[in-house]
């Protein structure tokens, strides 16, 4: 049986460069500029450790790939725990059970107003919250607000339901 590694993941500037989707050399940018944490092998080859390039990708907004996540804990989140916050106790239930259902290794998590999603969040940093805009308390928007601008709660994917329909919605969530 192989003795499991402790030695942490290191890639090189190319396989950066695969990971990220883009060429050699602009992974080797990102490097020199000081955008990517980097260390130089004793031959003058670039090397990333995992933690370091997910955190690049994540503030970067790039998809972290889950090989990655697997391997890191940048975000400090619980990639099996999934929060339903929505005030219609009866849709909320609905989802929280389908999802359930569906993904019975993972932890179900039900809040039904902004300032407990707020304290949820903070409790058990889901990896996926499935979020209504309009709740009582605090809305949706400033929940997705202050999960972009703090640190604290990791990066959690987000999934907005909300009943109503704009371009504007559409365009400032995105943002």
């Amino acid at each position: 049986m192989p003795k499991e590694s402790n030695r942490p993941v290191v890639f090189s500037a190319l396989e950066v460069a695969n990971i990220c989707g883009v060429v050699n050399q602009t992974a080797i940018n990102w490097i020199r500029n000081g955008h990517l944490k980097a260390f130089s092998t004793p031959g003058g080859q670039y090397r990333v450790y995992a933690d370091d390039l997910a955190e690049f990708m994540s503030g970067r907004g790039m998809r972290v790939p889950g090989s990655l996540l697997d391997d890191t804990d940048i975000t400090g989140i619980d990639m099996q725990s999934i929060l339903v916050v929505d005030d219609d106790r009866g849709l909320n239930a609905v989802i929280a059970k389908y999802l359930g259902k569906i993904f019975p290794e993972f932890s179900i998590h039900q809040s039904f107003d902004g300032f407990d999603a707020g304290s949820k969040i903070a409790e058990n940093k889901p990896g996926f919250i499935i979020l209504d805009l309009d709740l009582p308390g605090i809305n949706g928007e400033s929940i997705l607000r202050r999960l972009k601008e703090t640190k604290d709660f990791g990066k959690p994917y987000v999934i907005v339901i909300t009943a109503f329909d704009s371009e504007e919605i559409r365009s400032s969530l995105m943002e």
